[in-house]
């Protein structure tokens, strides 16, 4: 008689493995094998349920059978010295699974804990500041009767898994090291905590960016056995009756009541955006923007201050500094690096936030994340840091110490310059302010592009490593081209934020290069012009390489002085780099770059040539250059007139 298949069950009591998904009810006549968050069940065709199973989030003395030794991969359980010859033969199966999905960890525990356990006490977790709970989350576990029969039965499941997932690459326990890492998330999940705090050290992002959030039917409403998650597209949600409506008003009963206030396609992006932050909650928007200013309003006060740094995106800038003083609350720029800055600032303010993008844009500074969170803390400072341009793959704002962290989904997150969405992660209790917020002002995504951002992320770590290397790759060579006076890429030992950037974007660098040309700005432009596969737009993130000339395309109507009050130079160019062949990337950039260079040579060749010397020829061509420029303004102001 064949055996039947095991399937994955999260457990009842957290998110099953690092926030894979919320339980579903053991379903009588279902046997369950137990693990660190997870649990596998063989659906029999009648018989009643174990009698130690719970779903209720109770943690019995069974559960705690669980807990797994560290002294290997298959982490075995100490069992006593009368252990039977099935049970030595389980943990056998067990450490044989261990090597079998490198690329996550958290897999790799599945099959780990033997039927013959011990009790074990679970630790407490780790608490951030000011945030919730700790490191792990305490799995549904379900007792089967002790002795060999079940210690057969086991090893028979895990024979099966091992046919659905694969065959192991090696029979021989893996290195101690892989040992040593597997017996540390175990640890880390033997305790209760919520999602986004078993996803740290549990899953790697390559495996949360597909499973998070979504796996086996966290959210499946009326199709549970569908393998994508639907769109829900609702404006409004039912109630049965009267009774059900009070019960939902009283806190009894769970609804969205309306679409300004959830969605459950929304839900799945928000919970995949949790388990990759390792946060405790998070918040879905239309927006970026529309994430930044609701943030931004929900947590600083009436007359409350904000401290932010130089480099950021112009409409961030501009709202803290145009709209924000209309309520009385004021703020303190500083440069990026500059502590000493803060220090001052968390002195002679009563500061209420502290807001960075790290890296900034467009000149990729890395604020020290750590250390401001340091700073604030004896304050109580809120620190939310943009993370936009590294993307939870390159680093972990939330596990360096801020309290939030906020991306622009519509770049990385997306991936695929078709959907406009931002979102804040982190504190619960935070999140829950910026959302009481966001229920007002109703900046709400609609569900089919929540459904594209949810399809995007999926690839998220496989674009993310494509375009860091590129970038890595591009930047290395601009920096040796006779046409770049100056590259910023934060990967290089040139930026002044490198030794940051090592430390806290283990990933990479991201995938945005900015640097600037060895000319004048229309030198520059010939170089946006004289690209072929980049486009030229306002964007980045996406699979598409996209160039930029911040000049022109963000700043033209500041003007000259405007511009350079703040750091904006005519000759930079931003190239947000996507999924293309790196070397066809560069081959068409470097010909861009040569073409300035003979345009300089015959630019020089011409003044020689009619100018005598140089006088009469630089000064031709310095009206010829202010002439082109009015003709550029003019065109443009025509534009926007036609425009409004």
């Amino acid at each position: 008689m064949p055996s039947p298949a095991l399937h994955f069950v999260p457990s009842a009591t957290g998110r099953g493995v690092a926030g894979l998904g919320r339980a579903a009810p053991v379903r009588a006549g279902q046997r369950v094998l137990s693990a660190p968050g997870l649990t596998l069940a063989r659906r029999h065709a009648g018989g009643a349920p174990p009698a130690a199973a719970t779903t209720d989030g109770s943690a019995s003395a069974s559960q705690h059978r669980r807990r797994a030794s560290s002294s290997s991969l298959g982490c075995s359980s100490s069992s006593s010295s009368s252990s039977s010859p099935s049970s030595s033969s389980s943990s056998s199966s067990d450490a044989r699974l261990g090597p079998m999905a490198a690329s996550a960890a958290g897999i790799r525990a599945i099959g780990i804990a033997s039927a013959a356990a011990s009790s074990s006490s679970s630790t407490g977790g780790k608490k951030r500041r000011g945030g919730g709970g700790g490191g792990g989350g305490s799995g549904t576990v379900a007792a089967g009767a002790a002795g060999s029969s079940n210690n057969g039965a086991d090893a028979a499941d895990k024979q099966q898994l091992t046919r659905d997932i694969g065959p192991s690459s090696a029979a021989a326990p893996p290195p101690a090291d892989v040992a040593a890492r597997a017996a540390a998330q175990l640890a880390a999940t033997a305790e209760p905590s919520n999602m986004g705090h078993r996803a740290r050290g549990a899953l790697s992002p390559d495996t949360l960016t597909v499973h998070g959030g979504e796996a086996h039917g966290r959210v499946r409403p009326g199709v549970p056995d569908s393998l994508t998650t639907p769109i829900v597209q609702t404006s409004t949600y039912t109630f049965r009756d009267t009774a059900e409506l009070i019960a939902y008003q009283e806190g009894t009963h769970t609804s969205f009541e309306y679409g300004r206030y959830g969605n459950p396609t929304v839900r799945a992006v928000e919970e995949k955006l949790m388990a990759l932050e390792g946060a405790e909650d998070a918040l879905l928007s239309a927006s970026g923007m529309s994430s930044a200013t609701t943030l931004l309003l929900a947590l600083v006060p009436q007359g409350g201050h904000i401290v932010t740094t130089t480099d950021c995106y112009r409409r961030t800038r501009q709202f803290i500094q145009t709209v924000l003083p209309k309520m009385g609350i004021s703020c303190t720029v500083i440069d990026p690096s500059d502590l000493d800055g803060l220090e001052r600032a968390l002195r002679e303010h009563a500061v209420s936030l502290f807001f960075s993008e790290s890296p900034t844009n467009p000149y990729l500074r890395c604020v020290d994340v750590r250390r401001i969170a340091e700073l604030c803390a004896p304050s109580g400072a809120i620190v939310c840091i943009d993370s936009t341009f590294a993307t939870p793959c390159n680093s972990k704002a939330l596990d360096l110490g801020a309290d939030l962290v906020l991306h622009s989904a519509t770049k990385y997150l997306a991936g695929h310059n078709d959907v406009l969405a931002g979102c804040v992660a982190g504190r619960a209790d935070l999140v829950a302010r910026v959302r009481a917020m966001h229920n007002v002002l109703g900046g709400v995504i609609d569900p089919h592009a929540a459904y594209l951002l949810l399809r995007g992320m999926k690839t998220l770590s496989l674009r993310v490593a494509r375009q860091n290397a590129t970038a890595l790759d591009l930047a290395a060579r601009l920096e040796r081209h006779p046409a770049v006076a100056r590259v910023h890429y934060p990967g290089l030992p040139s930026h002044p934020d490198h030794a940051i950037a090592r430390r806290q974007m283990p990933g990479g660098c991201g995938g945005v290069v900015s640097f600037e040309v060895a000319g004048d700005l229309w030198d520059t432009a010939s170089v946006i012009d004289g690209v072929r596969l980049p486009y030229i737009a306002p964007s980045l993130g996406g699979v598409e390489t996209l160039i930029e000339q911040p000049t022109v395309i963000s700043y033209w109507d500041q003007g000259a002085e405007k511009r350079a009050a703040i750091g904006i130079k005519d000759s930079l160019v931003r190239y947000a780099c996507g999924v293309e062949d790196a070397g066809d990337l560069w081959a068409d950039l470097e010909q861009a770059l040569d073409g300035v260079l003979v345009r300089q040579a015959e630019a020089a060749k011409g003044r020689r040539e009619g100018g005598g010397g140089g006088g009469g020829g630089q000064q031709g061509h310095a009206q010829q250059q202010q002439q082109q420029q009015q003709q550029k303004q003019q065109e443009q102001q025509e534009q926007a007139a036609a425009a409004h």
